[in-house]
């Protein structure tokens, strides 16, 4: 009985984690700044970010196993937006502690601009 109990609940949590929760990033001020909520500039990041497997290691306003996206927006300016796109596609380490990035190959560099685009506007 004890077995069957695990199982169902191992099963509800691999199922519960798997099921992608499309967070909306632009419009909840909680999370964002004015200016960043009324510029549809950048909605298209956002959206990526929230259609992407980035809020299992990344939260806006606080660090989870990554940077927070504020500290991350604190730390870079517009001039460093190459460098993000990198660390985005190619993963990195060292520059936030010994927890690796995970590399995203699969996302373009156009979508990983729009990303970076999207985060530097939580300053």
């Amino acid at each position: 009985m004890k077995k069957i109990i695990l199982i169902g609940l191992l099963a509800s949590a691999i199922i519960s984690c798997s099921e992608k929760k499309k967070q909306n990033l632009y419009e909840d001020s909680e999370y964002t700044n004015e200016e960043s909520v009324t510029d549809n500039d950048f909605k298209k990041g956002a959206d990526l970010i929230a259609a992407s497997d980035c809020l299992a290691c990344h939260k806006i306003a606080e660090k989870l196993v990554g940077p927070s996206y504020q500290d991350i927006a604190a730390k870079y300016t517009s001039k460093d937006q190459t460098a993000l796109i990198k660390s985005i596609m190619e993963g990195g380490s060292g520059k936030w502690g010994e927890v690796p990035m995970t590399a995203h190959p699969d996302i373009t560099k156009e979508d990983a601009g729009e990303m970076v685009k999207y985060i530097l506007s939580l300053k």
